[in-house]
């Protein structure tokens, strides 16, 4: 059986000028991450990486725990899509430097506040109905998610470990599911950090085993451990 884990990146530095780095948590989920999957499984013969800072530290971290040496292979099909161009679509009055971050501390809860502007920016991008708005329109990003699955599928290693973020996790979840494309992120809202999600792959294609389970991070018994963003 050859098998395809998909891997969400450790918490990233949500409010921070630059999101695209982990947070010190972030740093702990990957290193947990990797000591649990040395424990619990073999040792990867590929391992692919998108290209974001956030992919490859997450990607660092967790083979450095498992005790894994090999190099990582770029896979740009597992990139994210641009948010905050996302977002500055679907509210311009948001695209200058700090708008973002005044607008969310006027809510006493930030993160659920960001979550609803994310949320309605995202179904204006699936929507289909403004695609030339944007740099990668929603049916450019999911090809280039499927594409990379496609690769992946097709590669003769055994064991794959693949670091990425949510919206790919969601496309390829919900490509093998067959749900409806414009449900795509309700899959993707509820994805944990470092959150593991299991493909079987044969002749046949990619079949998806286990979605979204964060084991090396019931076992630490800390709930501060598990997060969203």
């Amino acid at each position: 059986m050859r098998e395809l884990l998909l891997i969400r990146h450790g918490q990233a530095s949500f409010g921070a000028d630059d999101y695209d780095q982990l947070s010190p948590t972030g740093e702990q989920q990957s290193s947990l991450l990797g000591a649990w999957l040395a424990a619990s499984g073999p040792a990867p013969d590929l391992v692919a990486v998108g290209p974001r800072l956030r992919h490859r530290d997450t990607a660092s971290l967790c083979l450095q725990a498992a005790g894994v040496s090999s190099p990582a292979m770029l896979f740009p099909g597992l990139d994210e899509f641009d948010h905050h161009e996302i977002l500055a679509r679907q509210r311009p009055d948001l695209a200058g430097p700090g708008a973002l971050r005044a607008e969310l501390k006027q809510d006493a809860d930030p993160q659920r506040a960001f979550q609803r502007l994310f949320a309605d920016a995202v179904a204006r991008w699936v929507s289909g109905r403004h695609d030339a708005e944007y740099s990668v329109p929603w049916p450019t990003f999911r090809a280039n998610v499927l594409d990379a699955l496609r690769q992946l599928a097709e590669h003769p290693a055994r064991t794959l470990w693949a670091f990425t973020s949510g919206g790919p996790i969601a496309v390829i979840a919900s490509a093998l599911l067959e749900a409806p494309v414009a449900q795509t992120f309700k899959l993707s809202w509820p994805l944990v950090n470092t959150g593991v999600t299991r493909l079987r792959l044969s002749s046949r294609g990619a079949t998806l085993v286990t979605y979204n389970t964060w084991p090396h991070l019931e076992r630490v018994n800390d709930k501060h451990l598990v997060t969203l963003r």
